[in-house]
């Protein structure tokens, strides 16, 4: 995995040159990025065991509507495990006033212990619209085998996000419904205010929770801090 995730750093980056070289008779643009936060949550829970995170990646603009790029990030789920990297492609073409992204997925991991593979693939179906200022939208997840190899997973997600007139300020939050064989679903939500520093550097402070803190202290609600960087 280590060798695979190096040489697709190594493919990206070489992608990023010649695109530059050859920008007239290539349409393909590459962005990197680097963060660091608080907490690494997805879908309201902690996958750092509620420590910090430090990310990275890269993504490629192909056309006018295709995509690609790859994201790395440290997790800790006290099994040995310490990075995930996502593999992820897809296509984002406009229907009147609906902004859609249609794509796939892949999520690996670094180290895992022996027994159920921790790596699955999800397909995604995203809409947006725009609401004066604001963006509203909806998004559904799908896998044939989850995380662990729990099985079929379903996740439903509805979005919002708004720019604050005048200032560097914005609003977004979400609320999504994660549905996993067994007595695995869970509701979470967030909601955050962002700051733009300037045009490539970000700010955001984002209050997570669900409704499964049962599960144990990762599910619990918690604010993150985190910063992202674009070049």
């Amino acid at each position: 995995m280590k060798s695979l995730k190096l040489s697709l750093l190594a493919a990206i980056g070489a992608l990023s040159f010649g695109a530059a070289a050859h920008a007239e008779d290539k349409p393909v643009s590459v962005t990197f990025n680097v963060g660091a936060a608080t907490d690494y949550v997805f879908r309201g829970v902690s996958q750092t065991d509620e420590n910090a995170q430090i990310y990275g990646g890269a993504d490629a603009t192909l056309g006018k509507i295709g995509y690609a790029g790859v994201w790395l990030s440290n997790v800790d789920f006290n099994n040995g495990t310490s990075m995930e990297y996502d593999l992820y492609a897809g296509i984002k073409p406009t229907v009147g006033p609906v902004a859609l992204d249609l794509g796939v997925i892949r999520y690996g991991y670094t180290n895992q212990p022996s027994g159920p593979h921790e790596d699955y693939v999800e397909w995604k179906v995203a809409g947006s619209v725009p609401a004066g200022p604001a963006t509203i939208g909806a998004a559904v997840y799908y896998s044939d085998d989850f995380f662990g190899e729990t099985g079929p997973a379903t996740y439903y997600e509805l979005n919002g996000s708004s720019p604050i007139p005048n200032t560097k300020f914005s609003v977004s939050g979400a609320v999504g419904r994660q549905i996993v064989k067994g007595p695995l679903d869970y509701t979470t939500w967030n909601l955050g205010v962002g700051y733009a520093i300037n045009d490539h550097i970000g700010l955001d402070l984002r209050y997570w929770d669900t409704d499964e803190h049962s599960f144990g202290s990762i599910y619990d609600s918690r604010a993150v801090l985190g910063i992202k960087a674009t070049f």
